[in-house]
């Protein structure tokens, strides 16, 4: 199979899969919070999270039927992550994915509701696994809380929003964007590893730092597409970063550098599974984010 094939395959099982953990009608009357859940939920994008776990979960010679579980759940905490982002007290963005972002679509408080409602349904997907050892899903809740809670994703946020309109270092913002962007791309490495009951630490190690490197590659290329990038093809708001003075990778170091940084990281992504058997699905999802447009 092709990279391209691949990855067709494995969308194609995670689609149908987190459609169906988000279908839930009730008769009680707030149906509309199931409704905004699945608008930002299966609004499309890349599902580069949830391929990253059933990718890791087949390196380590797992079954990823049993990993699409934990692959859902992290998908749902991406989209909390991002419907909370949009809102006005946040980036206050109208746009995303190429639609109206969920409060634009619905109201903020239903928005607010639809993004908590999906970080529960996370931990409910994923300890409502089935088939799977119980150690393993307990292995899997952990890695989930620990990188999307106060000391990961949710750390990074608030000093994404210390950073507005102030200048700060180089290493403050790689510290930022490690916890922001880093550790729900690190988590998915971990949960494909731990959904396939891998125990060996050079794996796990090289694990973690192919997610910590994409992780930080993924976010200056998002950065130049900030500045460079076509809305339409993005289906986000660009220009964002400069209206609200953030600093970011090319206000820091200029977009030339930074395009040289992001090629070295992605390299260095690549040469952190490159020891180990199968990697050749991940070396080519490494590459195929240089240079994107949306």
């Amino acid at each position: 199979m092709t990279f391209s094939e691949q990855l067709k395959a494995d969308i194609a099982l995670i689609e149908p899969a987190l459609e169906k953990y988000l279908s839930r009608e009730t008769s009680e009357g707030y149906d509309r919070i199931f409704e905004a859940a699945k608008y930002s939920a299966m609004a499309g994008g890349k599902r580069l999270r949830p391929v990253i776990v059933l990718e890791f979960c087949r390196l380590c010679g797992g079954d990823i039927e049993k990993a699409l579980p934990f692959a859902c759940a992290l998908e749902m905490i991406h989209t909390y992550s991002l419907i909370h982002d949009d809102l006005p007290c946040m980036d206050n963005d109208d746009l995303r994915r190429g639609r109206p972002t969920c409060h634009k679509a619905f109201d903020e408080a239903t928005a607010v509701l639809a993004g908590d409602g999906l970080l529960t349904a996370a931990f409910e997907t994923a300890s409502a696994a089935k088939d799977v050892p119980a150690e393993t899903i307990v292995r899997c809740i952990r890695i989930l809380g620990e990188n999307a809670g106060m000391n990961g994703m949710i750390g990074g946020q608030v000093l994404d929003m210390g950073a507005e309109h102030r200048k700060i270092s180089l290493d403050e913002l790689r510290l930022l964007q490690k916890l922001k962007t880093g550790c729900l791309l690190r988590a998915a490495c971990e949960l494909g590893c731990a959904a396939a009951g891998a125990t060996d630490e050079d794996t796990l190690t090289r694990a973690r730092a192919y997610g910590e490197k994409l992780g930080l590659a993924f976010q200056i290329e998002d950065d130049i597409l900030d500045i460079e990038g076509d809305a339409a093809t993005l289906g986000k708001s660009i220009g964002k970063d400069a209206a609200s003075e953030k600093s970011t990778f090319p206000s820091l170091l200029g977009l030339e550098e930074c395009r040289e940084l992001a090629a070295k990281l992605t390299e260095e992504t690549v040469d952190a599974v490159k020891p180990l058997d199968g990697h050749a699905f991940l070396v080519e999802l490494a590459r195929s984010l240089t240079g994107r447009t949306r």
